[in-house]
């Protein structure tokens, strides 16, 4: 950065193989050794989609999450898609690192905000969701998974309109293996898959809500892939989604997202990169999922 003109390449060969962790030391360090905020330095130097990425990448996951939430809510209008993104796939520990961190940046009440820009019955699944207290590590117990399948079936097939209320304290308050084995124990007794339900039965940001649970506890890694794969398909690319999707899971779950991207879309997340993106914007997406 030093100097006229900002060498891209080395920004990107250095911050795009590090892991967060270490990029916040290499921050600390900047500062000791040049008395100078690399995150400024970084805003000046750098803009567009590149700047946008980068920026994200500078932050602790949380608070990244917790920017995007905020985002999503800020002014006219509120980005439920985000929403659900972000609270309806992630656990206990880091719904709670992402109210810590929403407080610590803006002084303010994530539930309170959520419950104040959402309504009805998506308004009550992320308010359930951000109590953070589904069961962990707890053994499966087959009598309890075939009466929540009958419950579900109950609440949505077996009557007329649906009781999506029940569906909201089964998918909230049982745990992921307890919720897998229940969706097969749906399948055995209706003859029919629990997302193909919940498109039939629900309508709307509920039915996205619910449904973004569903296929993350089935199989997250592919839920992921396709909501990266839809960021980039169709006419232009929806860089806000695409560079929260990278940035968010490149630490997580990105080995296995590549894989599922490549099984479900029949090429790989490097190759959509290289076609939907350009420039140093697509080089460090690229070094970020890899080749």
């Amino acid at each position: 950065m030093k100097g006229m003109g900002t060498d891209e390449k080395a920004i990107i060969a250095v911050l795009a193989h590090r892991t967060s962790q270490q990029r916040l030391e290499i921050s600390r360090s900047f500062k000791a050794a040049f008395g100078k905020d690399l995150i400024k330095d970084l805003k000046s130097e750098l803009s567009g989609n590149l700047e946008t990425i980068v920026l994200a990448m500078m932050q602790e996951r949380s608070h990244y999450e917790a920017e995007c939430l905020r985002k999503a809510m800020k002014g006219i209008g509120t980005d439920e898609t985000v929403l659900i993104e972000v609270l309806c796939t992630r656990t206990n520990s880091e719904i709670q690192h992402i109210k810590a961190s929403y407080t610590e940046l803006y002084k303010r009440d994530l539930e309170g905000d959520i419950q104040s820009e959402t309504s009805g019955h998506l308004r009550r699944l992320f308010v359930s969701v951000l109590q953070a207290c589904r069961p962990e590590n707890t053994p499966v117990d087959m009598a309890r998974v075939k009466a929540d399948a009958e419950a579900l079936r109950a609440a949505g097939v077996g009557k007329i309109g649906t009781d999506e209320s029940k569906f909201n304290e089964v998918l909230i308050t049982r745990s992921f293996a307890h919720l897998r084995a229940v969706f097969r124990e749906y399948a055995t007794l209706t003859g029919s898959d629990i997302l193909r339900t919940l498109e039939h039965e629900m309508s709307g940001d509920i039915k996205g809500g619910m449904k973004a649970i569903v296929h993350s506890v089935i199989d997250r890694p592919s839920f992921f892939a396709d909501r990266i794969y839809k960021s980039m398909h169709g006419a232009g690319t929806d860089d806000d989604s695409l560079i929260r999707l990278v940035v968010t899971r490149s630490e997580v779950d990105m080995v296995e997202i590549k894989q599922a991207f490549l099984t479900n879309h029949k090429k790989t997340l490097a190759k959509m990169i290289s076609d939907d993106c350009s420039g140093d914007y697509k080089r460090m997406l690229v070094a970020i999922v890899g080749e």
